[in-house]
């Protein structure tokens, strides 16, 4: 279900509209018939990071770092 509340209703149903977008319910607080807001729980937004999560993930060439022969003439 989407919930959608007028500003001037916000004060009485905050907790209700809260409670929802926690189960992870979409809710959009409108201010003349536009929506201005969508309240989204920060347990979705951030995730933690974890050292290593990308291991193996990245292969480089042993001559990675050797000169592109493109390059030449900019070298000195």
């Amino acid at each position: 279900m989407i919930y959608q509340i007028k500003q001037s209703d916000l004060p009485k149903k905050l907790w209700n509209l809260i409670d929802a977008a926690l189960r992870g319910e979409p809710v959009f607080i409108e201010r003349d018939d536009k929506a201005l807001v969508q309240l989204i729980p920060l347990k979705q937004m951030f995730h933690p990071r974890k050292a290593g999560s990308a291991k193996g993930m990245v292969k480089m060439t042993d001559d990675f770092d050797a000169p592109l022969d493109d390059f030449s003439e900019y070298m000195p």
